[in-house]
């Protein structure tokens, strides 16, 4: 059997007491006392030890009601199941006692037996109860734990994946003999337009969530330029047709790299990542590459990460040709001299165009 329980007896009456004492003799260790401030006084020594407490009304010094309003005080309520056993019958009394949330009530004179098995019923659902809170409390705990865990493997994978991106796209950059920092301001703008977008066009549902995967993935756009030959890739002057659509593949080459990455895991930022680089040269008229999409098929990140792209490009020194200024490359976009981009996504483009001229403008002064 357990460890004896404790149930403590209260009744001005100590024939009562014996006959409650006697009938759980067996089963748990009694405590007794005669009036409601005896009864406090054990409770406080007792505590949370306490199994049950089998409790009269009418006693002197401090009648049962008393008690309860001790054990609510004390926040021993919902802890200490208590059973009013009274000659009483009232009805105010029988309210009373469940509105001080009393387990049950057990009408005086009683039979021993059906009282040992209500008792005992009471006893063993609370401690279910309580196994239960524990339980839940243990697992919680285990569960917060894990999350923990799993949330710091998740910021260290993000912290490794961005590394990675960044790491990859800045020797793109060192190889393409593109001026410092290009990686950083395409992510940049594209964080700009994106954020422009969600508060002008929610219909696009981009969320906060949402635009940090697209900016991370927007720094591999042009991964697969590293497939690229010298001789095409830092050619000076203007490509040859030939030259071009070789230079076209670099879309799908770029995914092709995308695809044999083992470090890029979480399949959101994959399918941003493998989307914007096989798209960013779309067009919303279906005169882009490599698929030709148009329209509705087009997703939002390519959009954004496109209109980024085109303006960097125009703003940047390459080794065919001399930087634009901002206010010629954003006419240039807006006119559709850089290929055709959907209204909104212009309209976004125009609204957010100063925040764009900004980082133009650090980019000058570091040069």
């Amino acid at each position: 059997m357990d460890e004896k329980k404790n149930i403590l007896v209260v009744d001005d009456l100590e024939m009562n007491r014996y006959i409650l004492s006697e009938i759980f003799s067996d089963y748990a260790n009694i405590i007794e006392a005669e009036d409601g401030q005896q009864a406090i006084e054990h409770i406080k020594k007792y505590g949370k030890d306490l199994t049950i407490i089998l409790l009269d009304i009418v006693m002197p010094v401090l009648d049962g009601f008393g008690v309860f309003e001790f054990l609510k005080e004390a926040g021993f309520e919902e802890i200490i199941p208590v059973v009013m056993i009274t000659s009483d019958i009232s009805y105010e009394t029988e309210k009373k006692g469940y509105d001080y949330k009393a387990a049950d009530i057990i009408i005086k004179p009683f039979n021993s037996t059906i009282v040992r098995r209500r008792i005992i019923n009471i006893i063993e659902l609370y401690e279910y109860k309580r196994n239960l809170e524990i339980t839940v409390e243990q697992q919680m705990k285990k569960l917060q734990e894990q999350n923990y865990e799993l949330a710091v493997k998740n910021k260290e994978l993000d912290e490794y994946q961005d590394s990675m991106t960044e790491t990859l796209s800045n020797i793109l950059e060192f190889r393409n003999n593109e001026s410092g920092g290009h990686v950083k301001r395409i992510k940049d703008y594209t964080r700009i337009l994106a954020n422009t977008i969600m508060d002008t066009y929610p219909e696009y549902g981009l969320t906060p969530e949402k635009i940090d995967l697209i900016v991370s993935a927007s720094a591999m756009h042009d991964i697969g330029k590293i497939s690229i030959s010298d001789e095409i890739l830092l050619k000076p002057g203007k490509l040859t047709e030939a030259e071009y659509e070789i230079m076209k593949t670099h879309t799908l080459l770029g995914c092709d790299i995308i695809e044999s990455f083992d470090f890029i895991k979480d399949k959101k930022i994959y399918d941003y990542t493998y989307d914007i680089c096989r798209h960013h040269h779309e067009r919303i008229d279906g005169t882009g590459y490599p698929d030709g999409l148009s329209g509705d098929e087009l997703s939002i990140a390519a959009q954004i990460v496109s209109v980024a792209d085109v303006y960097d490009a125009l703003v940047s020194s390459r080794c065919y040709k001399n930087a634009y200024a901002h206010d010629d490359a954003v006419s240039m976009i807006k006119n559709g001299e850089c290929g055709s981009f959907s209204k909104k996504i212009l309209h976004c483009f125009s609204l957010c165009q100063y925040k764009f001229k900004v980082i133009f403008m650090e980019m000058l002064n570091t040069m």
